[in-house]
């Protein structure tokens, strides 16, 4: 089972993609994404600023060049919907998969609605799920529940 905010949901969609035998579940809060509408320019540059310099910092075997490589990839090779998989990808996805939205220009509400209109086991939580802060323990418990259901034997 797998869980993600943010940018873990084009990270968890891309283990959907390649090994999806072994993820029983997949929990994506907050998916990162854009909508074409909002696309930003600037903002694989806040990416790198803010993101790229703390894991380098944590993980030194990761060069500047590689995380370069690996930001330039995510934001600027068809910068669209999850980035790591394609709705028809999406479309053709068996692994059971909860999808908690939000609505923020890195988070934006339509991609993570179309992942969860488009995978065929998914479901979704509440919106919002984060206010007023007593919706969270709401999220948690069918969080568990979604995990516990789709637990391997």
């Amino acid at each position: 089972m797998v869980m993600g905010f943010c940018i873990g949901g084009p990270f968890i969609g891309s283990l959907l993609k390649r090994a999806p035998g072994r993820v029983s579940a997949a929990v994506l809060a907050q998916p990162v994404g854009w909508r074409p509408e909002m696309r930003d320019p600037k903002y694989p540059g806040t990416f790198w600023k803010s993101w790229v310099p703390a894991l380098i910092a944590k993980r030194p075997e990761i060069t500047m060049q590689t995380a370069e490589q690996f930001v330039t990839r995510m934001f600027e090779t068809d910068p669209d919907f999850l980035f790591t998989v394609t709705r028809d990808f999406m479309r053709t996805c068996q692994n059971p998969i909860l999808v908690l939205p939000d609505e923020v220009p890195a988070h934006p509400y339509a991609v993570a609605m179309e992942c969860a209109m488009l995978a065929p086991k998914a479901e979704v939580s509440m919106f919002p799920w984060k206010q007023p802060k007593e919706r969270i323990p709401l999220a948690v418990r069918q969080i568990h529940s979604f995990l516990k259901a789709h637990r391997p034997a």
